[in-house]
């Protein structure tokens, strides 16, 4: 049997879908308003940090 006769018996199971691409856009949205919000001393502390001996 195919994955999708399993996915086909299941009901509700359209929604699931649904609630995962809600997800990857709020969690996609978020990460681009960081990123955008973000000042320019904390990107540069940011990029140091690999190098610091601490």
């Amino acid at each position: 049997m195919k994955f999708v006769n399993y996915l086909e018996k299941i009901s509700g199971v359209g929604v699931y879908p649904m609630i995962s691409l809600v997800l990857f856009t709020v969690l996609f949205t978020s990460v681009v308003v960081y990123a955008l919000k973000v000042s320019r001393e904390t990107i540069s502390r940011m990029e140091q940090l690999p190098l610091d001996d601490e």
